[in-house]
């Protein structure tokens, strides 16, 4: 199946929470093509589920025709669909014993110790999900704050609801997350939680995690230099030794609410095929995903493939919505640039050149890590001393917070012969009309 290349691929499988070059593949996707997915809710139902061995549900690896190590993989992200009706979140609570280091990793009965136990669903409630060797409770976590939104039909607001709300939607809990046939995760509606009633949110669907897969294998939601901190050290099967070892991610794990539609994400190609993935749908988050999770539902995605030959990338480029950039960092406006030019005459210049915007994907254990190997990625990419991209990020740019602890976007209006010397003019020149 892998071999056979489409022009339209739909995807409606998904891994046990891993990403790496061992994983089954979804298919292969031409050149040029088109991925579809259907992708159950990340974060809170594979945390709670635990037979994962990481803290998402995502799609198995989709291999792209022509994709190469070296090469860079554009996904133009054409729709995104949120199909859940309800979802639960919040911050969380770990339950002592669930697990050994890492609670989102490698789980365990805190009863009779078996090792990723298949559960089942016994009632609703924190304690609904039970070893099915013991019956015990063998859920790795609670809600330390929690709370349940609805959403209207049109998925344009949600509103959070009160105790009865949450236990109508914890007792049809598969259908209202709108599972697909082959999610293997619990939905997180039959925790309940009914903090906050009656608060109003605006909704705007983003993919929390997609991208490449990385030469070694990850828990889906460690692949980032942030939440893969907790795998130095940890004595599992995915524990590194050491920083350098976390090198190998490839940065899916974003929580970018700018990755959404109409935005294009540029991905660094690290085994044959790419290994494109796809999850972790949120309805909504503010800047920072300051509780650490958001609004995880089911979704349709379309998505758009490319290869460009022989970029090497260190990490992912994201091109947002022209109305998601920076002020400063936006395209030049005729008017602007007639303005420019004059500018640039009084002072005995040449003519400024044009430039386009373009964002670094930064990650690291805090949002300065983060944003140092932003630079450095900016640095690698554009041959600059890390005093330009400093520079020209403060003049033209900026950085914004895509997720605490450690992820970030590097903004810059990057001049277009840097741009067409790595071969990404092209991409950008369409992403916003120049």
């Amino acid at each position: 199946m892998s071999q056979q290349v489409q022009k339209e691929l739909d995807v409606d499988r998904y891994t046990l929470g891993l990403v790496g070059p061992d994983q089954e593949w979804a298919g292969t996707v031409a050149d040029g093509g088109t991925v579809r997915t259907h992708t159950p809710p990340a974060c809170w139902g594979p945390m709670i589920t635990p037979e994962f061995r990481g803290g998402h549900e995502v799609t198995r690896p989709i291999r792209v025709e022509n994709a190469e190590p070296g090469d860079a993989l554009v996904v133009r992200i054409k729709n995104v669909e949120v199909t859940s009706v309800a979802t639960s979140t919040g911050s969380m609570r770990e339950r002592e014993g669930a697990f050994g280091d890492d609670p989102f990793v490698d789980h365990v009965c805190p009863e009779c110790g078996t090792e990723w136990p298949k559960s089942v669903v016994e009632g609703t409630g924190e304690e609904s999900i039970r070893c099915a060797e013991c019956g015990a409770n063998a859920s790795s976590f609670g809600f330390e704050f929690g709370y349940t939104v609805a959403f209207d039909d049109d998925r344009s607001v949600g509103v959070t609801v009160g105790p009865e709300g949450a236990s109508d939607l914890a007792e049809r809990a598969d259908d209202a997350m709108a599972l697909p046939e082959h999610s293997r995760q619990h939905p997180i509606l039959l925790y309940k939680p009914d903090e906050i009633p009656g608060t109003l949110g605006r909704l705007r669907p983003f993919i929390g995690n997609i991208g490449t897969t990385p030469t070694r294998e990850f828990p889906d939601s460690h692949n980032a230099g942030d939440f893969g901190q907790f795998l130095i050290g940890a004595d599992h099967d995915w524990g590194l030794p050491d920083e350098a070892a976390l090198e190998a991610r490839t940065d899916g794990h974003m929580d970018s609410n700018d990755v959404r539609a109409g935005a294009t994400l540029i991905c660094p190609v690290e085994i044959d095929g790419a290994g494109l993935y796809v999850g972790d749908l949120h309805a909504n988050q503010g800047d920072g995903e300051l509780s650490l999770h958001t609004t995880d539902v089911s979704g349709r995605t379309e998505l758009e493939v490319e290869v460009v030959k022989d970029v090497g990338l260190d990490g992912p480029l994201l091109l947002p919505n022209e109305s998601d950039l920076p002020h400063i960092a936006k395209p030049y406006t005729d008017a602007e640039r007639e303005a420019g030019e004059a500018l640039a005459a009084e002072y005995a210049l040449d003519d400024p050149g044009d430039a386009a915007p373009i964002q670094f994907v930064g990650s690291g254990a805090t949002i300065n890590d983060a944003t140092q190997n932003a630079f450095d990625r900016a640095s690698a990419l554009f041959g600059m001393t890390e005093g330009e991209v400093r520079a020209r990020c403060t003049f033209t740019g900026g950085v914004e917070v895509a997720r605490l602890p450690g992820v970030v976007q590097l903004s810059m209006l990057a001049p277009m012969e840097l741009l067409e010397g790595c071969g990404l003019d092209g991409v950008v020149r369409e992403q916003y009309g120049l």
